[in-house]
């Protein structure tokens, strides 16, 4: 699909949902993606990506920015302690902050750095063994260890379990995040981003439904 074609898809479910225009940030998530795929998306003016591994985004972004303004980055993928300071100097956001030991090594470094990233919790609404992020039951405690660490809180994120109805987790993560003050909600990705729409999301992470099936193992 074109990038244009999802733009509109996204535009007609915020109007059918009743939310406000552009009220929903679209994420190109362009993990593993070849740069002339990526750079092809940025000539067409878009300039919120999403990648999962901070080494790999070190060696694309900072040569897109010589070139290209105004890039908003988004990490969604885990973030290990000690990666931590390089995601905090690269990405605008960080979508998966999922314990407390990185909670604290993101305050220090803002302390350090006198800047943060806008943070989301991920919370792991399936509880799934194998899935990273905060239980439900304990995000609304991690919630406020964050805010008593100052850490700047945007809002939540969650990847529903494949095999069940993502509808049941967004209305979930939506519920967490409105008891907790917290306005965004970074959920839905190609193949339910529509629904997440309609259950409240403000950010949506789509990938293969703009640059094609992934490129493992290719170089650029």
């Amino acid at each position: 699909m074109s990038l244009e074609e999802i733009k509109s898809r996204i535009q007609t479910a915020e109007n059918s949902a009743g939310r406000t225009p552009d009220a929903v940030q679209l994420i190109a998530v362009s993990k593993v993606q070849p740069n002339a795929r990526v750079e092809a998306v940025l000539n067409e003016g878009h300039r919120c990506f999403g990648e999962n591994r901070v080494q790999e985004a070190l060696g694309k972004w900072p040569d897109f920015a010589q070139r290209f303004s105004g890039l908003d980055l988004h990490l969604i993928g885990p973030l290990q302690t000690n990666k931590a300071r390089q995601a905090m100097e690269l990405f605008q956001s960080i979508h998966t902050l999922d314990r407390p030991k990185l909670a604290k090594a993101l305050a220090r470094l803002a302390q350090e750095l006198g800047q943060c990233p806008d943070l989301f919790i991920q919370v792991n609404t399936g509880a799934e063994p194998q899935k990273a992020g905060i239980l439900p039951a304990d995000t609304d405690d991690f919630i406020s260890e964050c805010r008593a660490l100052d850490l700047p809180l945007k809002g939540l994120m969650c990847i529903p379990p494949v095999a069940e109805d993502a509808a049941e987790h967004f209305t979930l993560l939506a519920e967490i995040a409105a008891r907790n003050g917290l306005g965004g909600l970074s959920m839905g990705m190609s193949g339910d981003f529509e629904t997440a729409i309609a259950h409240g999301a403000t950010h949506v992470r789509v990938g293969s439904a703009i640059f094609g099936a992934r490129a493992y193992g290719q170089e650029g």
